[in-house]
């Protein structure tokens, strides 16, 4: 049985500068805001809200990991930079759907 070369994808510094332009760009499109929101309204922004949980999670553990072995800061930037965008873009998709968010 011959061995199977796998892929792996490793992020680099243009994957998370790509993310930070989306971030930039759909926080133009959307209000400020200056409150908590509700999350929810919509099966697919409950879907961002709760991805974004996930990579809060993922963080949090990957600090924890960081403890005991080497963790590259660029892992900890991408990861908390991707729940912003997944923040955000829940909140460019209400606007999209006309979803009014509740703010606390």
């Amino acid at each position: 049985m011959a061995s199977e070369k796998k892929n792996i994808f490793f992020l680099e510094n243009k994957d998370l500068l790509k993310l930070e332009n989306e971030i930039d760009k759909i926080d133009l499109e959307v209000s400020a805001l200056k409150n908590f929101i509700v999350p929810g309204g919509n099966k697919i922004i409950s879907f961002c809200h709760i991805a974004r949980c996930v990579c809060r999670r993922a963080e949090r553990r990957i600090i924890e990991l960081s403890d005991t072995f080497f963790v590259s800061e660029f892992s900890l930037k991408y990861i908390n930079r991707l729940s912003d965008y997944l923040f955000i873009l829940s909140r460019k998709l209400a606007k999209d759907f006309k979803i009014k968010e509740i703010i606390l």
